[in-house]
């Protein structure tokens, strides 16, 4: 089974790769998770002007590095194989979009990421990705 999990490094996120340690641990051919950091960029192309592409790049990365730190010590304890996807744009259109692109079996998430203010005002991402991704998405509270 080839699972995507997306972390943004709350303790819902993390809740998901223990989720997926699980799933992976029950079945008797294992499996692959692969962990995706998604960084909206939207804000961030205005400053471009002032301190460069490649600084903001090296900052969203890590930015990203941080998120996936406690998912990756989980999964190198559990002995699960695991690789990561860094991506920057629209969150839930890019989770979506590797979800199909990777043609993972399905994609785990935290049904509240750290975003919890912002999802009342404009939808959480983890719905969004519900409804965008052509894989069945499990949402982990």
């Amino acid at each position: 089974m080839k699972l995507l999990v997306a972390c943004d490094g709350s303790k819902p996120a993390l809740r998901a790769v223990r989720e997926a340690i699980s799933l992976i641990g029950a079945l008797s051919k294992g499996g692959k998770v692969t962990l995706i950091s998604v960084h909206d960029d939207t804000a961030l192309s205005h400053v471009s002007r002032f301190v460069g592409k490649d600084a903001i790049e090296e900052y969203l990365r890590e930015l990203s590095e941080k998120d996936l730190a406690a998912a990756r010590r989980a999964l190198d304890k559990a002995g699960i194989a695991h690789d990561m996807i860094i991506r920057r744009g629209h969150v839930a259109g890019e989770i979506a979009d590797a979800a199909a692109r990777g043609r993972y079996d399905m994609v785990l998430m935290g049904s509240k990421g750290r975003s919890a203010l912002r999802d009342l005002l404009i939808g959480s991402v983890a719905s969004r990705v519900a409804e965008l991704s052509p894989v069945p998405t499990l949402l982990v509270k």
